[in-house]
């Protein structure tokens, strides 16, 4: 266990590989690596740039990785890494884990191999078995805001993505109080195109997204099993794609339980009192708000005259709804404040 949070003194870090270094999720994670007092990337693996350099294909990150290039996709590409980072495709990862496992000290995935319990869930929402549902008891959810107690030391880290964060954050502690019930819950999110990644898609070009605001994925969306498991509710989750890069806005609606009960806005207040990553205010989020930075913002309301609750959630779907929460997963695997290395603010403007 690394007991000192940037190696003061002995100067030494940990060495890192991350394994799908080429997508948006990626690149994010190694800008955030960069600025990390305790990790030093090793390796970088990408199958489809092997051998292109990192700062031909993001000249943002030029200055932090000069020579580095892009390796293979495979347990080989982490030789000499103590942890690393999985920002596969869904499917690479459940692939991979079981020999990563033999070498490396900690894996922090940010797909959604191992997010789910139950190993039959796979084959209906993302259409085919697991390749390892042996690991899924080991793999431990990273939300820490909601449940960090199994974090410390842990082999295996299911980080989540953005819609299911905005959602578990914003819902959670409603439900756990009481303030709400736990079905017929609406959650209604919109999503920045980055988050459909960096494919080529007709969806996803500019003159598709630009000047337009759609839904998809009714009824069906792959996270919709993986929202009720964080929250213990069943939801009807319908996300949408808007025209813009970063960005998550989840409003949530849920119908409050009988009688007047504690406000939902001091729920929220209480749960995330002293959290470094959560903004808790009247103010409504918004996701400019959080452009760059590994926190959210939430608000809400009780309606008394149609006995609604709505809870509102503003987070970057690249830093808090994946590689900054990887980041706070991994700071809190290995005993360190899960603020090290992470902006708490947003780039404005």
């Amino acid at each position: 266990m690394y007991t000192d949070p940037v190696g003061v003194g002995s100067g030494e870090k940990v060495p890192v590989a991350v394994l799908g270094a080429s997508g948006y999720t990626g690149a994010e994670l190694l800008r955030l690596l960069a600025l990390h007092p305790g990790f030093e990337v090793i390796a970088a693996g990408a199958g489809s740039h092997q051998g292109h350099a990192v700062a031909d294909l993001y000249p943002s990150l030029a200055a932090a990785y000069p020579a580095m290039a892009y390796g293979p996709v495979e347990p080989a590409a982490s030789a000499g890494a103590e942890l690393v980072f999985l920002a596969l495709p869904h499917g690479a990862s459940q692939h991979l884990v079981p020999e990563l496992l033999g070498q490396v000290s900690h894996i922090v995935d940010l797909a959604a191999d191992f997010r789910l319990r139950e190993a039959a869930a796979y084959p209906t929402w993302y259409g085919e078995a697991h390749a390892c549902p042996e690991l899924l008891p080991e793999a431990v959810y990273g939300l820490p805001e909601l449940d960090r107690r199994a974090l410390l030391g842990a082999r295996l880290v299911a980080a989540p993505g953005c819609y299911v964060t905005a959602a578990a954050l914003a819902l959670a502690p409603l439900i756990n109080a009481g303030v709400v019930e736990r079905s017929g819950i609406v959650v209604d999110a919109a999503s920045g195109v980055s988050g459909a990644g960096r494919k080529l898609a007709e969806s996803t070009q500019f003159c598709t997204v630009d000047e337009d605001f759609t839904a998809y994925g009714l009824l069906n969306h792959r996270h919709t099993p993986e929202i009720e498991q964080a929250t213990g509710a069943q939801v009807i989750f319908t996300p949408h794609l808007a025209p813009m890069n970063r960005g998550i806005l989840a409003t949530c609606y849920a119908p409050a339980r009988p009688g007047q009960g504690p406000d939902p806005l001091e729920v929220l207040a209480k749960t995330y009192a002293g959290e470094p990553f959560v903004v808790v205010s009247e103010r409504l989020p918004s996701t400019k708000a959080t452009l760059g930075s590994n926190t959210a913002h939430l608000t809400a309301r009780r309606d008394p005259r149609t006995g609604w609750v709505i809870s509102i959630c503003a987070l970057d779907n690249l830093v808090k709804g994946a590689s900054g929460q990887a980041v706070q997963c991994a700071n809190a695997v290995l005993g360190w404040a899960e603020t090290t290395g992470l902006p708490q603010a947003g780039a404005v403007p």
